[in-house]
């Protein structure tokens, strides 16, 4: 199953009383395709702010993203979560809009072994024939999918693909010891290239929605073997990569790439609470990274 090379993980944009913006998410979808070269948008992920999402909120999401993108990239709903009966009821609701794949994220807050793991994955493939894309973040989960379950999913039929922000390592294991035709994809964009060296198939970005169409220029590079031009586009845009969540203290994503969206006259409104807008001071560091 091939979802592209270069994904986002894109922003809900949300309008003055907080609620889903549908004309700024109208014309976010044409700038990520058109502008920034996204060959697939994650809908409803961490970026997107689903914690504060509700299940309606999200399925209107799919669908109002799917028809606007109307084929021209593939479209990933995120519909994973700590409760294995809420992921494959939410999963199944999404696969009926006619959504390309899934994201599911590990399963947080409790903490389940890595048999817990495999069994609930397992569990969402075995109720749905979607194309299913695993979410390794253990920053935010609590705890780390292991490369040798992820090893043993990949044999699952109908798990396809990784996001994996855990490390290379991790990433060198997984594609060495995979099945045929599993991909992972890198899900930090500051290790992106080092993951690509190590046989990652993609990443799915964060600052692609700034540095997008450099981004695909340092992927296509990467792929073709001109190692150099690959090394030095990424090292151009490091310090946006980590200046992004560490502006300059760590900032809640997606405070700062929606901030950083605003500045480039893309609206995309603020973020939900708990979610905070950025400071004075983080908010000149931003406009400073984008110069």
């Amino acid at each position: 199953m091939e979802f592209g090379r270069l994904i986002t993980a894109m922003v809900t944009p949300f309008n003055k009383e907080g609620e889903i913006d549908w004309e700024a998410t109208a014309r976010l979808v044409d700038y990520l395709i058109e502008e920034q070269k996204s060959e697939g948008l994650v809908v409803g992920g961490t970026t997107g702010e689903s914690p504060t999402l509700s299940d309606e909120e999200k399925l209107e999401m799919f669908s109002f993203v799917l028809k606007k993108a109307a084929g021209r990239c593939k479209v990933i709903a995120g519909t994973g979560s700590n409760s294995t009966k809420h992921s494959i009821a939410l999963t199944k609701q999404a696969e009926q809009l006619g959504v390309d794949a899934a994201l599911l994220v590990v399963p947080y807050y409790n903490k389940p072994n890595q048999e817990g793991l495999y069994r609930h994955f397992s569990a969402v493939a075995a109720e749905s024939d979607l194309p299913l894309i695993l979410y390794n973040v253990p920053g935010r989960t609590g705890v780390c999918l292991s490369p040798e379950t992820t090893v043993r999913l990949s044999r699952v039929p109908g798990i396809v693909a990784t996001k994996e922000c855990a490390s290379c390592d991790n990433v060198a294991l997984i594609a060495a010891n995979c099945a045929d035709g599993f991909h992972v994809y890198s899900g930090d964009d500051a290790a992106g290239l080092p993951m690509l060296a190590v046989g990652a198939h993609g990443i799915i970005s964060v600052a692609s929605h700034i540095a997008g169409a450099q981004m695909s220029a340092m992927i296509q590079s990467f792929i073709s073997g001109d190692i150099a031009s690959a090394g030095r586009v990424h090292r151009e845009l490091f310090p946006l990569f980590k200046g992004l969540f560490e502006c300059p203290q760590p900032l809640p994503n997606p405070s700062a790439v929606k901030y950083a969206l605003e500045l480039r006259g893309v609206t995309v409104g603020s973020v939900r609470l708990p979610l905070v807008d950025p400071s004075e001071a983080e908010a000149e560091f931003i406009r400073q990274l984008l110069q």
